[in-house]
């Protein structure tokens, strides 16, 4: 299945919309099922919709499941299980200061991925692509500061970023889990390393809650309704994220992610009451400058 050049954008920025609403969602339910509870439903609850997604697929192309080599599995759980770290460490962030401000300390991203994707992939950054990076994470670090310090103190500064490295490292694993299948048709390989990383998840954090806390987990099952949604919408997100892996390069596709900075901006204003302050303000202009530029590079 062949696409055209542009179309790993429009996923991109399907995937950061889906995924705004998916945080939300999580950030309302931190407070009943804590952060290891939350950062469970966008796995359990988003693994049956990737099921469904892959069984369409299935008999809409009449094409075999894919059998994955050796090198397939290394990829797929290291960018489960750091994905998982991620958002733990995300929802922890995201209880320490506001909604937007959390998601603008995680977006520092995209340097660590594109560092990490020519470590490990050997996926190339062009100057321009570069300068891309740069000027749209000077976006969301002026969004995140203020005169004097970090907006918050240290705990969310350290909390936020150790959540960007780790979507970073689960972004490097999950696009070098699609691209270990060879596969000619991108969407097969990315709606498959989907579903069998949200099987890993899934189990793991299963098992944990079910032996460490009982009680969590029961939480979570009779909070089956909001998280279905949640769990829909996270399932919608890391679909799109996955085609875009199979498309351009992990920095690429987390530069452009940025645009979620700007929706997270339309969240807390109309779903949590927060406002944006004139910084925030400069630093949206940035980042959409920085994406801007992105585009400009392919």
């Amino acid at each position: 299945m062949t696409a055209t050049p542009w179309l790993w954008a429009v996923f991109t920025i399907a995937a950061a919309f889906a995924q705004t609403i998916r945080n939300a969602m999580q950030r309302e339910l931190t407070a009943a099922l804590g952060t290891v509870g939350a950062t469970q439903v966008r796995f359990l609850f988003g693994f049956p919709f990737a099921l469904v997604f892959l069984a369409v697929l299935l008999v809409a192309s009449g094409a075999p499941l894919p059998r994955p080599g050796f090198s397939f599995w290394p990829w797929v759980i290291a960018g489960a299980l750091t994905q998982i770290a991620a958002t733990a460490l995300m929802l922890a962030a995201m209880g320490e200061r506001s909604f937007v401000v959390t998601i603008a300390y995680i977006k520092t991203e995209p340097i660590q991925v594109a560092i990490f994707g020519f470590i490990f992939l050997h996926d190339t950054v062009t100057w321009m692509m570069a300068a891309a990076i740069f000027l749209a994470t000077a976006g969301v670090i002026v969004t995140s500061t203020k005169p004097g310090g970090m907006i918050g103190g240290m705990k969310p500064t350290v909390l936020g970023l150790a959540s960007g490295g780790a979507f970073a490292l689960a972004a490097i694993g999950f696009r070098g889990a699609i691209l270990s299948l060879k596969l000619p048709d991108y969407f097969m390989a990315a709606t498959f390393t989907l579903v069998i990383g949200l099987a890993m998840q899934s189990v793991a954090l299963s098992l944990y809650l079910s032996l460490r806390r009982p009680a969590v987990m029961l939480a979570l099952l009779r909070a089956w309704k909001p998280s279905l949604f949640a769990g829909f919408m996270g399932a919608v997100a890391s679909q799109f994220w996955f085609l875009a892996f199979a498309l351009a390069t992990a920095a690429s596709v987390r530069t452009l992610a940025l645009v979620e900075v700007l929706f997270a901006q339309l969240v807390a204003r109309y779903g949590f009451g927060q406002h944006t302050s004139a910084r925030e303000a400069i630093g949206m202009v940035l980042v959409i400058a920085g994406v801007a530029l992105l585009i400009l590079a392919y």
